[in-house]
């Protein structure tokens, strides 16, 4: 449902952009540069995707997702007219709840996994010729997290410590608008971002069976992001 709501905020903010006729070209050659550079603010909303091992016992675990945000830098390459090369280094702050409702007490039941990571997508920009002063796009490639909040190498002690991985890969696609002002062009953007490997780290089997990893076979990021970029 946050997700629609942000979907809904994205398109309800272009479409009134498009409602102003601008009879003025701003920055003609703002596309012409090789090189150029930006930075963005923006939200995001994760959550895991999961597939759990098929088994006796019965499992139910569901994930909360909460509202994080973004904020990073814009370094964008011109390879064609129409393709340019981004890379979008930034930050990425969020949290999940995992419940492990089949459990029985509270304490048991709920993990709670903050997640402060370094997000350095490599993005392919597919635009559509100018019309005055707006110009649509398609955003797809892949990007590296390095999770500060990861708790790897933590000890594998039984004292309820959700862990995960350090090191993740994701895949992203999304779309945007840019919009080209007095002084500087604004791009809104919304992408879907989704782990490509798994990311749970589990615990050791030679501490005896565990509740919480065992059940799980894959458990991998996917989120929303809506960036405003200025360049």
């Amino acid at each position: 449902m946050k997700s629609k709501r942000v979907l809904f905020f994205f398109l309800f903010f272009s479409l009134s952009f498009f409602a102003q006729r601008e009879r003025i070209a701003y920055l003609p050659t703002f596309d012409d540069k090789l090189l150029h550079f930006g930075f963005y603010l923006g939200l995001n909303q994760n959550d895991f995707k999961l597939n759990l091992k098929d088994g006796s016992v019965p499992t139910d675990i569901t994930v909360a997702p909460t509202t994080g945000f973004n904020v990073g830098l814009v370094v964008d390459l011109r390879l064609h007219k129409n393709l340019n090369l981004r890379l979008e280094p930034g930050l990425v702050s969020n949290s999940k709840r995992i419940f492990f409702n089949h459990l029985g007490t509270p304490r048991d039941r709920i993990r709670e996994v903050a997640s402060t990571y370094l997000h350095i997508p490599l993005l392919f920009k597919f635009s559509t010729d100018r019309y005055k002063n707006i110009r649509p796009y398609l955003l797809g490639g892949v990007s590296y997290d390095y999770n500060f909040s990861s708790n790897e190498r933590g000890k594998d002690n039984h004292s309820g410590q959700f862990r995960t991985k350090t090191h993740n890969m994701m895949y992203e696609v999304g779309i945007g608008i840019d919009f080209y002002l007095y002084y500087f062009k604004f791009s809104p953007s919304i992408r879907g971002v989704f782990a490509i490997n798994n990311e749970i780290k589990y615990d050791d089997p030679a501490n005896g069976p565990s509740t919480w990893t065992d059940p799980i076979n894959f458990l991998g990021t996917r989120g929303v992001f809506l960036n405003f970029a200025f360049e």
